[in-house]
């Protein structure tokens, strides 16, 4: 078997750029395992971020539909968000989500792995959730920035949607493929 070589960066300095509620931003100089220097390279440093494809008791999919500016586009996503650092773990920031979001609490969450929306310049990571038995309980209580529309569908109308381009968010379409494949509504 063929040894492969260590490729990491080992990082010489690092500059704060900006830092504000939930976004930093730094530029840092490296160097490369064969000496040679990359500078600048620009970090975004978010929170780590969860999502859920979350079914109600009744089996249907809880999906969002808002407004995001930087892409100036209304769509259709899943309910997730910000890990707040006063989260103990992921699955209660996930089930704190869901609850502020949609107004559900649910019976069970399952783990569908880890995924990042970039690399080469992001430092979080996505935690993916499956969520199941979701009862309403309250209304939803949004952070200030969003607005929100709460919609019911069915499996089939997920799928729908995802053939037909139907969701823009690449890391919901991810969580999405996987809650299929869990339940075994995927055919490879």
């Amino acid at each position: 078997m063929v040894e492969e070589r260590d490729l990491r960066w080992k990082t010489i300095a690092s500059k704060p750029l900006f830092s504000e509620n939930w976004l930093n931003i730094r530029v840092d100089t490296c160097e490369k395992p064969d000496g040679s220097i990359v500078s600048p390279y620009y970090v975004y440093d978010f929170p780590n971020w969860v999502c859920a494809f979350a079914l109600t008791d009744t089996g249907e999919v809880l999906l969002e539909r808002q407004y995001r500016h930087a892409l100036q586009h209304t769509g259709i996503e899943l309910p997730g968000g910000c890990v707040d650092p006063t989260d103990k773990n992921m699955e209660e920031a996930i089930a704190r989500e869901l609850l502020e979001e949609t107004g559900y609490v649910f019976d069970s969450f399952e783990s569908l792995g880890v995924t990042s929306s970039n690399p080469s310049t992001n430092s979080n990571l996505m935690y993916m959730f499956l969520a199941k038995g979701g009862k309403r309980v309250q209304e939803p209580t949004p952070d200030p920035g969003e607005d929100i529309e709460i919609k019911l569908v069915s499996i089939d109308e997920v799928i729908s949607l995802l053939r037909n381009n139907g969701f823009m968010q690449s890391m919901h379409i991810t969580t999405i493929y996987r809650a299929l494949e869990k339940l075994g509504k995927l055919n490879f």
